[in-house]
């Protein structure tokens, strides 16, 4: 039996346990941030968090996040949002794993062209 807390659920909404995740902390912190894209790249191991979210991320790219909270589209957003604008080429090599369309990058170009701060 899974212990539904400690699981991604892909039927309904994601695990809220994100909900409470310092993402602030992470993005500004170096070393963290680097061993959470590495475990996405599967170059390096994964905390059960970053487990998680590795889990998480092909369906919500898939479904545009139609199972997340509202914080978690809100994270998502910031997420991409530094990535995009601050490491491209880490951005670059999750967009290839997980949007090779590139569907995000695109709606963020032009959601800041037009000057708005969501996607």
């Amino acid at each position: 039996m899974v212990d539904s807390r400690q699981s991604p659920r892909l039927d309904g909404v994601y695990n809220e346990k994100f909900d409470n995740v310092d993402l602030d902390e992470i993005l500004i912190q170096e070393r963290l941030l680097n061993n959470y894209i590495k475990c996405l790249e599967s170059a390096g191991p994964c905390t059960p968090d970053a487990k998680m979210l590795k889990d998480i991320l092909p369906d919500a790219v898939l479904t545009d996040c139609t199972k997340c909270t509202e914080k978690q589209k809100i994270g998502a957003e910031k997420v991409t949002r530094h990535l995009i604008d601050n490491r491209p080429n880490d951005w670059e090599r999750l967009e290839k794993i997980y949007d090779p369309e590139g569907t995000y990058r695109f709606k963020y170009l032009k959601s800041k062209a037009n000057g708005n701060k969501s996607l």
